[in-house]
């Protein structure tokens, strides 16, 4: 039996199967933290799976060449500057009004006709540098004001909003999902950026527009006065930046991970040039670039001390520990079952099974997300599951990126009464639990399937 469960194809593929059910049952009906039960569960099935101690974890004087820190260490030296400065970024955003006055230019230019594409374009833009939570508190204020001079329901311009948020929050760096996956599977953030753009922007219009539109005319949800209340007395910026300016800060680092990306491509290897836009275009000097034009354009320059930045660093970076640990936890179990053997034998069960890859890793991502509810812990998950298998495919980078634009895709599938969103949005929106199934919980399915066929159809031709 032990024999068969370490070396056979099926006992294999059922220990990996059991670990996964494990660990779901540790976070969903134990309610343990998900870095913790993705620890437990790794080190279970590294030692079920008969690998010895000493690889697992090392020994009491070097554990550095050991499952549990190289898992965690190569993950986290790849991703923790890059999330790190991507937070920051988005709270000097944040403090400094950028989110008002993008939303407002974006009203003036389309009308108020078309508010609700104006709320859409705003979630997607300023939902590249913040946290999908933080972005709804930002910008919920604006939606109530919007919707009460429009006289329709909340959920038409709520909805386009969370779309833009969602989208951006699972496709683009640097959100900690496409930023881990990209580092599990060995991908250029660049094209991760690319491609996430190129699938997520057809899954905002078939989701945040169309059916936002539609879902809107038929669910009527009122603007509860002390929502506008709320907005009417809070602090008002006396002097906010130019539009210009925020549309700037935010594009900078896209912009010079790109150029390093497709740099590498297009210059002649180790010329000047192409040093220059390869230093440019690593993710943290990008980011480190615009956290100081932003300090100084967006902080010091209107006001703020060295103080007042650093203790907004420091605030919006508490969230950001669990967040990390999770990543560093799902890269650990991914590394036990590569070593293991898993990834190889899930590899020939799916090529016999005549199964692509991607829908596998969709279908692995859609599972854990509807389990557990967490997206990042979807991707990080799937991600690990799914990287030894990838690694003997020969996959390029473009078909990396749109098998990360797949597993982000499954991890944002059918939010319901487990995802901590899906109660910030029912609370914010004055939805109910049905109303926000029927509206959220939709749009996340339908942000999911076209963001999916998209990255399908594309990965068929290239």
């Amino acid at each position: 039996m032990i024999d068969w469960l370490q070396h056979s194809t099926g006992g294999l593929l059922t220990l990996a199967a059991v670990s996964i059910a494990v660990l779901l049952f540790l976070i969903i009906k134990v309610k343990l933290e998900p870095f913790i039960a993705l620890i437990v569960v790794g080190l279970l099935t590294a030692l079920a799976a008969g690998l010895p101690v000493g690889q697992i974890v090392g020994s009491a004087q070097k554990a550095s060449d050991s499952l549990l820190e190289k898992g965690f260490g190569g993950i986290l030296g790849h991703i923790a500057a890059i999330i790190g400065l991507g937070t920051i970024l988005g709270s000097i955003l944040e403090r400094s009004g950028g989110a008002k006055v993008l939303t407002g230019a974006l009203l003036r230019a389309i009308g108020e006709k078309r508010a609700p594409l104006a709320m859409g374009l705003a979630g997607f833009v300023f939902g590249i540098p913040v946290f999908f939570d933080i972005g709804i508190f930002v910008l919920a204020p604006l939606v109530y004001v919007a919707a009460k001079q429009g006289g329709r329901s909340l959920v038409l311009y709520a909805l386009p909003l969370l779309a833009g948020l969602s989208i951006t929050h699972a496709f683009l760096p640097p959100h900690p999902g496409p930023v881990t996956a990209a580092g599990l599977l060995h991908v250029e953030l660049g094209w991760i950026i690319l491609m996430g753009l190129v699938c997520g922007i057809p899954a905002f219009l078939i989701g945040g527009v169309a059916y936002s539109t539609w879902i809107g005319k038929r669910i009527d949800v009122p603007v509860p006065a002390e929502f506008l209340v709320a907005e009417e007395e809070g602090e008002k910026e006396e002097n906010p930046p130019s539009l210009k300016l925020v549309v700037a800060i935010i594009a900078v680092p896209l912009v010079l991970i790109l150029a390093g990306t497709f740099g590498s491509i297009w210059l002649p290897k180790n010329s000047a040039p192409a040093g220059v836009a390869a230093f440019i275009g690593t993710p943290a000097v990008a980011l480190t670039i615009s956290v100081l034009l932003a300090s100084w354009l967006l902080g010091l320059r209107r006001g703020l001390t060295g103080k007042d930045l650093s203790e907004l660093s420091a605030k919006s970076l508490r969230p950001v520990a669990m967040i990390l640990l999770v990543v560093g936890a799902g890269a650990f179990f991914g590394a036990v079952l590569s070593a293991t053997g898993i990834g190889k034998a899930v590899a020939g069960s799916l090529d016999n099974a005549g199964l692509p890859v991607i829908l596998a890793a969709y279908v692995i991502s859609c599972g854990m997300r509807i389990a557990q509810g967490s997206a990042t812990v979807a991707i990080v998950t799937t991600s690990g599951i799914v990287a030894p298998t990838v690694a003997t495919l020969g996959y390029s980078q473009i078909q990396l990126a749109l098998l990360v634009v797949a597993i982000s895709a499954g991890s944002i599938i059918a939010s319901h009464v487990n995802d901590g969103g899906f109660w910030i949005i029912s609370r914010y929106f004055n939805m109910t639990v049905p109303q926000t199934l029927k509206t959220w919980t939709v749009l996340e399915t339908v942000l999911s399937v076209s963001g999916f066929g998209v990255a399908a159809l594309l990965m068929a031709v290239v």
